[in-house]
């Protein structure tokens, strides 16, 4: 299933003008680097600062990653991604929202880093295990003589009336 409602791509050709829209690819670690064909872009006027121009540029980024059909994740990481990041998965995509900044180059800088951040995440190895352990027995004894000493200290400071009083 592809992303749905998506119509303009990172692969399009840029403009000759804007020489800082050119979307590159997106590096994840030393072996996996998401190529800028697979981002599907979607451009939006979002709300908070932007003073005179707030209501007439699309500031507002969001970069969607098809994990499904991408051609670079083999089956084990599309696997571990979609367990770890189950929440996040819509559909098949995996969407990041970016509207901090008043530039949409800006907003497109957070949502690249967004989006390597959450899947280096979702690639990353479980924990080990914790193997469960008991207590030694020297453990188990100094724990009960401090037990009792904590309790003889108890029933020492109780008033008992003495039979001079």
């Amino acid at each position: 299933m592809v992303c749905q409602g998506l119509t303009q791509t990172a692969g399009t050709t840029p403009s000759p003008l804007r020489k800082r829209s050119v979307i590159q690819d997106l590096p994840i670690n030393d072996r996996l680097v998401i190529p800028a064909a697979e981002l599907q872009w979607r451009f939006s006027r979002s709300s908070g600062p932007g003073g005179q121009g707030v209501n007439t540029t699309d500031s507002k980024v969001e970069l969607r990653f098809d994990l499904e059909n991408s051609k670079v994740l083999g089956p084990f990481r599309k696997a571990r991604l979609r367990d770890q990041l189950a929440s996040r998965i819509e559909g098949n995509c995996l969407r990041i929202v970016a509207a901090e900044e008043r530039s949409q180059w800006q907003n497109r800088q957070r949502a690249l880093a967004r989006l390597a951040d959450v899947l280096r995440e979702g690639l990353k190895p479980p924990p080990p295990r914790r193997r469960p352990t008991r207590p030694g027995r020297a453990a188990v004894k100094r724990r009960l003589e401090a037990k009792g000493r904590r309790s003889e200290l108890k029933r020492r400071r109780q008033g008992r009336p003495s039979l001079d009083d």
